[in-house]
């Protein structure tokens, strides 16, 4: 099929049939009585849990809201109500007292004191990358921001000591999440559904063991803009399909393209199905009136992150019973 710009449009319903005999046989397979899933605010888990219920029943579909004294309140508000128009049971867990224990923000801001010493609680934060990547080319260096409560705003290109600590720190959010959802999944004898996509597998943007240690991932054949389609379909809640896709774990608000992919998501998705299925250059400028060089920019970025993240997507390697 030659690349156009509509080559990512799903046959909603049938697609929709297909994820749900998917889950069902899953459910099956593992000897599983109904469905986990974390509701972030965010249309991915939104659009599980709806395709969830779909499969295998509201009332064996358990909803988590987890949120931490950094997340976005609004993402909790969003998770319970989207819960409440699917019927399905749910429960609110504030995670900061964990964190605490185990010393996340401690030990991150450890590491952001060392750059900015008078950064404190009051304080706001986020790391980045350098947005715009098809305008530019420009390395793969965070840069980590901070406000104070005047809205004085501090950044600085992250060293790999400091980004390493930070990211070290934060990830424990998305696991701590983890022990939470897999803590009621063998409570109830059921499965953990995953709510990653395609384009963050790719590309690496998930925490192993964190929001990639799941039982079952439904969405990651779904690109982004396929999963806004789906949700559509499905009715997700305008207010989730509407709000703009963040990782939500920084005080400070910032977005998927802010934080990894560096664009916006209707080019993004295009362009990795065009390099995932080495679509032609002079088709791909074309249809989405680029320049050759800005597609290689991005296709790049892309090999770079994949070949990066591969470990991710992995087994841990395992010696066989024999000598190699």
């Amino acid at each position: 099929m030659n690349f156009q710009k509509n080559i990512l449009n799903l046959d909603c319903e049938g697609e929709t049939d297909r994820i749900c005999s998917f889950i069902q046989k899953q459910v099956s397979l593992m000897k599983r009585d109904g469905i986990v899933i974390g509701l972030s605010g965010g249309v991915d888990s939104a659009l599980a849990a709806a395709l969830s219920v779909k499969a295998v029943g509201s009332e064996n579909v358990f909803g988590l809201i987890l949120p931490e004294k950094e997340s976005d309140p609004i993402s909790a508000k969003y998770g319970k109500k989207h819960a409440e128009e699917l019927r399905i049971t749910t429960e609110t867990i504030d995670i900061t007292p964990t964190l605490e224990a185990f010393g996340t923000y401690e030990k991150r801001d450890k590491v952001i004191r060392e750059i900015f010493p008078d950064y404190d609680s009051s304080y706001k934060l986020k790391i980045n990358l350098p947005t715009d990547l098809l305008s530019k080319d420009a390395f793969n260096f965070f840069t980590l921001s901070v406000e104070n409560s005047t809205r004085n705003v501090q950044s600085t290109r992250l060293k790999k000591d400091a980004l390493n600590g930070i990211v070290a720190a934060t990830d424990s959010k998305q696991r701590t999440r983890m022990m939470h959802l897999y803590y009621y999944a063998e409570m109830k004898n059921y499965l953990v559904c995953g709510t990653t996509n395609k384009s963050e597998v790719v590309q690496g943007y998930f925490v192993k063991y964190g929001d990639g240690g799941v039982d079952i991932e439904p969405l990651a054949h779904l690109y982004k803009t396929q999963v806004y389609q789906l949700s559509e379909y499905l009715g997700v809640l305008r207010e989730i399909i509407d709000r703009a896709p963040s990782p939500d774990t920084f005080s400070f608000q910032v977005s998927d393209e802010e934080f990894y992919f560096r664009i916006p998501y209707d080019k993004l998705d295009l362009l990795l199905y065009a390099w995932e299925n080495k679509s032609m250059i002079s088709e791909i400028c074309e249809a989405m009136d680029l320049q050759e060089e800005q597609v290689q920019r991005a296709f790049r970025d892309f090999t770079a992150k994949y070949n990066a993240t591969k470990h991710l997507r992995e087994l841990p390697p395992m010696l066989t019973g024999e000598p190699e």
